[in-house]
C-alpha cells in the first residue's frame, strides 16, 4: 500500500494477537489530527481470521517505528469516544 490512498488517510500498522510471532498489518487509517486516526478495515478483512490488537473503527493515537529500515506509524493507544 501507498502512503496512503487519499489526503486524510495514512497507512497504519496494527499488531495482530495469536499469531505465534509479533507481527503487524498494514491498513489505513483516517487523519483526525493531533496524530489520531481511526481505523479502517482491509478490503479482506475478516474478524474470525486475523484478531487486530485495535479493530476497525477503533480511534488510535500512533508512534512511528523503524521496522527493517523503514519508518512508519502504528497504532500504540486506544482513544476512548468523547477524547
Amino acid at each position: 500500500m501507498s502512503a496512503g490512498m487519499a489526503s486524510n488517510t495514512k497507512t497504519i500498522y496494527v499488531e495482530l494477537l495469536d499469531e505465534g510471532t509479533k507481527v503487524a498489518r498494514p491498513t489505513q487509517g483516517e487523519v483526525l489530527g493531533g496524530n489520531l486516526f481511526r481505523l479502517l478495515p482491509t478490503r479482506d478483512y475478516d474478524a474470525e481470521d486475523e484478531h487486530w490488537e485495535f479493530p476497525p473503527g477503533s480511534v488510535v493515537r500512533c508512534a512511528k517505528e523503524m521496522r527493517n529500515g523503514e519508518e512508519i506509524l502504528i497504532a500504540r493507544e486506544l482513544v476512548p469516544p468523547g477524547r
